[in-house]
C-alpha cells in the first residue's frame, strides 16, 4: 500500500556532498511525519532527521548544521542534503514514514565516505 524508494547514495571523499531522495507512493499525505535514519555496521539504527507537516524539523546533534531535510509534497518526495560529509557518516540511510499506527521503511541506500 505504501512504498518508499531511496536513491542518491554513493562513495565520496570527506568534505564532499550528497543529496538523498526518497520517492513515496500510496497513502502518504502532506501532514505525515517523515524522517531519515541510518545504520552503520555494528551499530543500531539511529535517527538522523525528521520533518513534520507543519513543517518542523529536528536533527541529530551529529549532523546539525551539515544536513538539511526537506520535502516536496506535490512529488511525494523526501530529501536529505548532506554537506561536509565525514567518514563517521558512513552508513545505510533509510527513509521512514508513520501512517496511523504503522511505520513504513524504504530499502535503504549506501553512503560511504572515505578519509
Amino acid at each position: 500500500q505504501v512504498q518508499l524508494v531511496e536513491s542518491g547514495g554513493g562513495l565520496v571523499q570527506a568534505g564532499e556532498s550528497l543529496r538523498l531522495s526518497c520517492e513515496a507512493s500510496g497513502s502518504v499525505s502532506s501532514s505525515a511525519t517523515m524522517g531519515w535514519y541510518r545504520q552503520a555496521p555494528g551499530n543500531e539504527r539511529e535517527l538522523v532527521a525528521i520533518i513534520t507537516g507543519d513543517p518542523i524539523t529536528i536533527y541529530a546533534d551529529s549532523v546539525k548544521g551539515r544536513f538539511t531535510i526537506s520535502r516536496d509534497n506535490a512529488k511525494k518526495t523526501l530529501y536529505l542534503q548532506m554537506n561536509s560529509l565525514k567518514p563517521e557518516d558512513t552508513a545505510v540511510y533509510y527513509c521512514n514514514v508513520r501512517i496511523l499506527q504503522d511505520y513504513y521503511w524504504g530499502q535503504g541506500t549506501q553512503v560511504t565516505v572515505s578519509p
